[in-house]
């Protein structure tokens, strides 16, 4: 069993436990900017202090501000449209459609790395397609109890093609810069974005409850900064296209923890849309790693 597979798996569970606390934020009400702001201050002091600690250094200066710059912008807005779609539609429905940004990705790491596609990959990537029809004809059966589904729809949509730059940049600085210099960097930048956000006015309805959003944004931060250090390092020796399909499959973790503890209902639909995006990105694990 091969490093990367290994540290693929673990961004996978961590990332899946991170992602739930994502429904918690919007679950309790939390001003998703104060969230935000804690937890990729969480992960910029943690990086840089590991940084420092095991005394490493930058060699592609400019490389690495590039990355950063492109992580931190695609990220910081697929995060909170992600935690501010949970408030207009189930986190079963939510997890699933975002994942599919790997879809984008796997095309990108085929025409740019040169990864090479097998059977099984193309049939995943119409799996994937499907998802898409069999959860929005579920929101439309289901609109009436929901929120707005079109705003919902709207920041669902922008959080996948920002997660699709957020992770192609990943693997761009996991090939040519140091990971703990560009987590430290990135999430610096994702923080003081956030922190002017955190001076706008919140959503309608929203809680000023700021103690709580900086704790479950810490929470995040120590989350995060595990299973993203895990996720460059299996980047940095393996095909973007196999392990962004491996990792992409957390959604399952939070939506499962998302089921137990609010109670959602699944419905068939639902159970279907999350049972054909499982099957997507298992297939599209199979192929040539090269």
């Amino acid at each position: 069993m091969t490093n990367w597979y290994l540290y693929s798996i673990a961004a996978l569970i961590l990332m899946g436990t991170q992602r739930f606390l994502y429904k918690v934020s919007a679950e309790r009400k939390c001003p998703t900017a104060w969230t935000t702001f804690s937890f990729m201050t969480t992960v910029t002091v943690l990086s840089a202090l590991f940084f420092l600690l095991l005394e490493e250094s930058v060699a592609e200066v400019r490389m690495l501000l590039l990355t950063a710059a492109l992580n931190s912008g695609s990220f910081l807005v697929g995060t909170i449209t992600h935690i501010e779609a949970l408030k207009h539609i189930p986190a079963s429905v939510v997890y699933p459609v975002i994942r599919l940004n790997m879809v984008i990705v796997v095309l990108f790491s085929i025409f740019y790395f040169g990864d090479r596609i097998s059977l099984y990959q193309v049939v995943g990537i119409a799996l994937a397609i499907m998802v898409i029809i069999v959860l929005t004809r579920e929101m439309d059966e289901k609109k009436g109890g929901y929120g707005n589904l079109r705003r919902g729809l709207t920041l669902v949509s922008i959080s996948v093609l920002s997660g699709s730059v957020a992770s192609i940049s990943s693997k761009l600085a996991a090939l040519y810069v140091n990971k703990l210099a560009f987590m430290a960097l990135s999430y610096f930048m994702g923080a003081c974005f956030s922190l002017g956000l955190t001076a706008r006015r919140e959503s309608v309805g929203t809680q000023k409850s700021h103690r709580e959003a900086l704790i479950i944004g810490f929470l995040m931060g120590l989350i995060n900064f595990a299973g993203f250090y895990a996720f460059l390092k299996a980047l940095s020796a393996g095909p973007l296209s196999i392990i962004i399909s491996m990792v992409g499959m957390h959604f399952v973790i939070a939506v499962i923890l998302s089921g137990l503890v609010y109670k959602e209902r699944m419905t068939f639909l639902r159970s279907l849309g999350i049972f054909l995006t499982v099957a997507s990105i298992l297939l599209l694990r199979q192929g040539p790693f090269h």
